[in-house]
């Protein structure tokens, strides 16, 4: 028996009749490294309230109906210096918790890191108002972590923590006169005044420094250089002066926070797609599990729907066939696709029915994702292609007719509107009856905002994987054609036969015809660009960073 939280009863419960506040850290911006706790509260809030940045990290994990009242400046001078500004979260907070809701309040990292969020909590206890603290991972700790800078070593050393905004002299005096390493939260405009504080109390102009923005997230970037040379470092690499300076950053300072080791500690930045914006145009539904898969190789999917799938215009073949299904007109069934599965399932639930209707019926897919929908639904698949996951795959496995053995010689295929004779043609050619009916319309979706049709165009995205010569059609024609600086991948030959139809160079090939191989396939092409710079001893750069218009180098 697993144990269980003492903090995972329901706060209404906890405290009937009373309102409820939940302190809650989002770490420092992966959105990964939320608690299972932090997942817990926030699925159960009334209300949220959060800086847009924080929200944009936990509400995911909200319900539809939450309420995100909008945070607003009560400080003006805190916004003209630059700074976070003060808001009116306590009174947000306190009029909910009041009123009897159940509150989440979500700050950066770890809400007994935020002054703010002390405060408002002794706004809650004043009241008698009960709360809870549910912890987040620390910036201070969360961003070296990612950077590939650990804070201590074998031997262990002193860690102080220092914020260059409140940090007076005398706390520099003190760090500066340790030897210990230091963890500074910061703004990158403010690293080199930090690291001539540092060098005035007493630490040698030589004493490694790292610097890190956008930590955890797939923006980030970190600088390694030392106390002494980091000004001329952000100088010479045109970092500063910016319209961006006032970014919060994170510096770590210290002989042993491993600085040098970070071409092999480096985890986060060295993923083999990191940063890569990766256009995937799919239908919506499909494009969830390869955008996660995307995400874990670093990169920043951007779903692109090229595809809308409708219901058939006559609905009445696909309702007798369903019919058939359960009064056994079928030996077979057969899906060829994820939206056929969809189809069935909504045909299934609109008459009541569920996975049982398909006892004593043989069950085919083609391909993983359908085959997981499948399973997804309650039914087990009991043929799926050995070897080639296509029609012609399927085929290859699919048993003939034999009456001896087959009650029923008829097989049910429901399909796009669009599909292929391939199959039909196939099994007839094996014995089998089959009824081919148009489950679902494909038609080609709505074209994407401006921005995204200005970004393909303009070299905006670092790859596009293509997963279907319509996929191919269907993106040139409503967004354009992408920047010969784009990364092309196909998952198959009939996919890159299409895109170069079009005038795309294909870089990249699946060795299957699986969305998933695909992705590794990118994944494996990012991997020897990599590569390739660091031999070269040039800087890892993304794709879309190559000045427009120059001639593509291929990495084989």
């Amino acid at each position: 028996m697993s144990p269980t939280s003492p903090t995972t009863s329901p706060a209404s419960a906890a405290f009937p009749g009373h309102g409820h506040v939940t302190f809650l850290g989002a770490g420092p911006g992966d959105p990964g490294l939320l608690t299972l706790r932090a997942v817990e509260a926030l699925a159960g809030a009334d209300v949220l309230i959060a800086e847009p940045e924080v929200l944009e990290v936990v509400r995911g994990h909200a319900r539809a109906g939450v309420s995100t009242p909008e945070l607003t400046v009560v400080d003006e001078a805190s916004t003209t210096a630059g700074v976070p500004v003060l808001r009116d979260a306590t009174n947000l907070v306190m009029e909910a918790a009041r009123g009897g809701k159940r509150v989440v309040r979500a700050v950066t990292g770890d809400p007994g890191l935020d002054g703010n969020a002390g405060s408002e909590m002794l706004a809650c206890a004043a009241e008698g108002i009960p709360f809870e603290v549910v912890p987040g991972v620390a910036t201070a700790v969360g961003v070296p972590a990612y950077a590939g800078v650990p804070l201590r070593d074998a031997q262990g050393t002193d860690v102080r923590f220092v914020d260059a905004r409140t940090a007076d002299d005398r706390c520099w005096a003190e760090v500066g006169a340790s030897d210990g390493t230091v963890v500074v939260s910061t703004s990158l405009d403010s690293v080199a005044a930090a690291a001539g504080e540092l060098v005035a109390a007493g630490r040698k102009p030589d004493t490694p420094l790292t610097v890190t923005v956008a930590g955890t997230t797939t923006r980030q970037r970190t600088w390694t250089a030392t106390l002494g040379t980091i000004a001329q470092v952000f100088k010479q690499g045109k970092v500063l002066p910016s319209p961006e300076g006032h970014r919060p950053a994170i510096a770590v300072v210290g002989e042993r926070s491993a600085p040098a080791q970070r071409d092999q500690l480096a985890w986060f930045e060295s993923k083999p797609l990191f940063g890569w914006r990766v256009l995937v145009p799919r239908t919506k539904e499909q494009a969830a599990s390869l955008s996660d898969q995307l995400r874990s190789y670093g990169a920043v999917p951007h779903e692109v729907p090229t595809i809308a799938v409708e219901p058939p215009r006559t609905p009445q073949q696909m309702e007798r066939a369903v019919k058939g299904l359960v009064t056994g007109r079928y030996e077979w069934i057969a899906f060829t696709s994820v939206n056929a599965v969809k189809a069935v399932r909504e045909k299934f639930e609109e008459y009541g029915l569920d996975a049982r209707a398909f006892a004593g019926i043989k069950v085919a897919a083609v391909g993983e994702q359908t085959a997981a929908a499948l399973v997804d639904f309650g039914v087990k698949p009991d043929l799926v292609p050995s070897g080639e996951q296509s029609a012609a795959g399927l085929l290859e496995d699919w048993p003939p007719y034999d009456p001896v053995f087959d009650p029923i010689d008829r097989v049910f295929l429901p399909r796009a509107d669009i599909a292929t004779e391939t199959l039909v043609a196939g099994l007839i050619e094996l014995g089998w009856e089959v009824d081919d009916v148009t489950a679902y319309r494909t038609v080609r979706a709505s074209p994407p905002p401006a921005d995204t049709r200005e970004a393909i165009k303009g070299g905006g995205f670092d790859a596009v994987l293509f997963t279907s010569s319509s996929t191919v059609r269907n993106l040139v024609g409503i967004a354009g054609k992408p920047h010969n600086v784009t990364v092309i991948a196909c998952i198959g030959p009939a996919t890159a036969k299409t895109a170069e139809e079009h005038g795309l160079r294909v870089d990249v090939l699946s060795p299957e015809p699986s969305v998933h191989k695909l992705a590794e396939a990118l994944a494996e092409f990012g991997l020897r660009r990599r590569a390739a710079a660091l031999e070269a001893g040039d800087p890892v750069t993304r794709p879309s960073e190559r000045r427009p218009g120059a001639r593509r180098r291929r990495t084989t």
